[in-house]
């Protein structure tokens, strides 16, 4: 069983009605827990509101003693919210919406710009390619805005608080959040003219086989829709990384024969793409973000402005088959 770092309140299940005094609940002591939510560190939080990791842990001791819950717990990958903790902060974040809106009147802000910090979870290439330049642009727009860009080549961990908008391969499914499609992508298998003078294009899925290919560790990836073997049946990589941009290099390189997301590859024109009609592996991303973030303008205007740029390089993402 976990240790609470100061063995306060005892564990109170969800859904238990009980009775605070709100005269006893300071505001200002949500902030603290919405940023470990939003950081996933006290560390990290202290260094997010300019404090030390001492006051992130006093503050939110003192709104469990009030609340009479444990909000964060150590876990395994250090301290990470609880189910009522990540209830807690979702639901904090207005209480930084109305805050925000409060200082804007106060100084006369009254313009439509974009305010906050947004951090946004994606794949490696998709979201440097794609989302990346999407959101700079936002941004240029918007002075006081603040992205945040996570990526990574893994199964994203759709249970922690510390995302506002999260896009991954496949169908994303949690009862927390609301998902929806952005779009289909095409993979090919892919090699440079010189390894293909040297080594022979293969003709058939069969020769495929007898190549090297390029791919993810398939031991680490944890991203069931990018299994090698449901794409490609009996193929095993000569030439693994868990990083997509090694993929290209490597295959640029002619260590061999890559599979690699068509709007990855397309941009170097010394890469050819083999049997594009008998391997067109044709996968989608999906963008989720919790029903409470969607009520916060700057959280939509970061979700539209990815959508508009799917759609405007839609072509890239599914270019035609020839």
């Amino acid at each position: 069983m976990s240790r609470h770092m100061n063995d306060g309140p005892a564990r109170t299940p969800l859904g238990t009605k009980r009775s605070v005094d709100l005269r006893q609940v300071r505001a200002d002591d949500f902030r603290y827990l919405s940023a470990v939510a939003r950081t996933g560190s006290r560390r990290s939080a202290a260094d997010f509101l300019g404090v030390d990791h001492t006051t992130v842990s006093r503050r939110i001791q003192a709104l469990e003693k009030v609340l009479n819950v444990r909000l964060i717990e150590r876990g395994s990958n250090g301290w990470e919210l609880t189910d009522i903790g990540r209830i807690v902060a979702e639901q904090a974040r207005s209480i930084e919406m109305s805050l925000q809106q409060a200082v804007d009147a106060a100084v006369g802000n009254t313009d439509n710009s974009l305010r906050g910090t947004v951090r946004v979870m994606a794949t490696e290439g998709f979201g440097s390619h794609i989302i990346a330049p999407a959101l700079a642009r936002l941004r240029m727009q918007h002075p006081d805005l603040s992205i945040e860009l996570l990526t990574a080549t893994r199964q994203l961990n759709l249970h922690q608080s510390g995302f506002d908008i999260a896009i991954a391969v496949g169908t994303l499914l949690n009862s927390r959040l609301v998902s929806e499609f952005v779009s289909r992508y095409s993979m090919g298998i892919y090699a440079t003219q010189g390894y293909l003078d040297r080594y022979g294009s293969p003709r058939t899925l069969e020769e495929v086989r007898d190549h090297p290919l390029i791919f993810f560790v398939d031991s680490l990836l944890q991203v069931g829709d990018l299994d090698l073997g449901r794409h490609i049946p009996g193929a095993t990589a000569k030439f693994m990384s868990t990083n997509i941009f090694a993929h290209v290099e490597a295959t640029r390189a002619g260590g061999g024969i890559g599979l690699l997301p068509a709007f990855m590859a397309s941009p170097y024109p010394e890469l050819i793409r083999l049997l594009p009609d008998r391997i067109d592996v044709q996968l989608e991303f999906s963008l989720a973000a919790r029903r409470e973030s969607l009520t916060n303008p700057t959280v939509i205007a970061v979700r539209d402005a990815i959508q508009a740029e799917v759609a405007v390089r839609r072509h890239e993402l599914l270019p035609p088959v020839r």
